[in-house]
Order: structure tokens, then C-alpha cells, then sequence
């Protein structure tokens, strides 16, 4: 029997400094999980960081319209000025020659010479015509989102006090979209009115 001990007890002894080395290292092994875990969910917020802002930046660039330089404001106001002291020929200084001008009614016409007839004719009518309240937006559209062509528009809201010469007259807003061509000029004019009291006012 005394010659087993000095065996049991080496035996025990290896055991248990296997236990120990063991434990070491699983010790160490799960420390380096909590550190590798640690460090993954730091840099997760990152990249999805990085991917939110990627997609935000792709998301403004294909944005179907924003607003448009200010200075196409200036158009519309120079349009109405020119408008109401009845000289066409400079109203028509901001037309391409090749414009279009529609009314909602679907009435239209083409070229700046026709637009200058026609409204030099309405005017021989007239006995003043003022203009409030307007309102100009400059849009441009990046990607047309039905029948609107790209590039410059300016929208505008405006009332009116149109006065003719047989002493009736007509007070109602009124609304344009006028698109720019490359060269900031008018290539067409959609005009929204409603035509029925102006043509009762006239007799028509």
C-alpha cells in the first residue's frame, strides 16, 4: 500500500494541474469571444452608417424635381409688369421664338409672333389690367414623373383686375407653368383660367 501512494498522489497532482491549465484556457478562450464580440457589435453601427448615408446620398440624386434658382422668379414678375402697361413686344422679349402657348380650355397657339397677335388683339379691348398676390415657384425636374418635359419650369398663381373698355370687368386668379428652354427663355406657357366670365364680360 505504501507503495501506491507516492503513484496515487502523482496522479492526483497531474489531474489536478490539467484542471488548472484547463481552466486557463478556457478562461482565455472566453475572454477572446467577449473581446471579439465587443469588437464586431462596435463596428456594425459603422458600416450600417455608412450604408444609410451612401443610400441617402443615392436617394437625393435621383429626386424627381427641387426648388430652382430664384432668379427665374424675376421672369414671372417681369411678365406681369410688362403685361399690365400693355407692351407685348417687350412681354415677349422672354420668348423663344419657337414657343407654345396652351390653355387649360386646350386652346393653343404657336410661335412668338402668333402669342404677340393675340394677345395685342386682346388688349384693343382693355381698358387696364392689374395683377396681386402673385406667387412664383422654379422647379427643376430631374426626372419627369408624367408628361412634363425636363429641365426649368416656373409656376405661377396670380389675381387679376382685368377692366375693359365697354365697363365690365373680371376679377379671378389665375395660374401659369412656363418652361425654360437652355438659353432661359419661354418655350411654353400652359395658362390656367376660367374663360367663362371673360367672355361674358365681352359678349361672348
Amino acid at each position: 500500500m505504501k507503495a501506491t501512494f507516492p503513484a496515487l498522489r502523482a496522479a492526483l497532482l497531474f489531474f489536478n494541474s490539467k484542471k488548472l491549465i484547463m481552466k486557463k484556457m478556457l478562461t482565455a478562450i472566453a475572454a477572446a469571444f467577449v473581446l471579439f464580440s465587443c469588437n464586431t457589435k462596435s463596428t456594425e453601427p459603422s458600416v450600417a452608417s455608412d450604408s444609410t448615408k451612401a443610400t441617402g446620398m443615392a436617394t437625393a440624386e435621383i429626386k424627381p424635381a427641387e426648388i430652382a434658382d430664384s432668379k427665374y422668379m424675376d421672369i414671372g414678375k417681369r411678365f406681369l409688369a410688362n403685361f399690365s402697361k400693355g407692351d407685348i413686344d417687350t412681354w415677349l422679349n422672354d420668348y423663344a421664338d419657337s414657343a407654345v402657348y396652351v390653355w387649360n380650355s386646350g386652346d393653343s397657339l404657336k410661335g412668338k409672333a402668333a402669342i404677340g397677335k393675340y394677345w395685342k388683339g386682346r388688349w384693343t379691348g382693355l381698358e387696364s389690367i392689374s395683377f396681386t398676390n402673385d406667387i412664383w415657384l422654379p422647379l427643376q425636374v430631374n426626372k419627369p414623373q408624367s408628361v412634363e418635359a425636363p429641365g426649368t419650369w416656373l409656376l405661377g398663381w396670380y389675381m387679376f383686375n382685368e377692366k375693359f373698355k365697354n365697363g365690365k370687368s373680371v376679377v379671378e386668379w389665375a395660374h401659369d407653368d412656363m418652361h425654360l428652354d437652355a438659353n432661359g427663355k419661354v418655350d411654353r406657357t400652359i395658362h390656367y383660367v376660367d374663360m367663362a366670365p371673360i367672355k361674358a364680360a365681352l359678349g361672348k
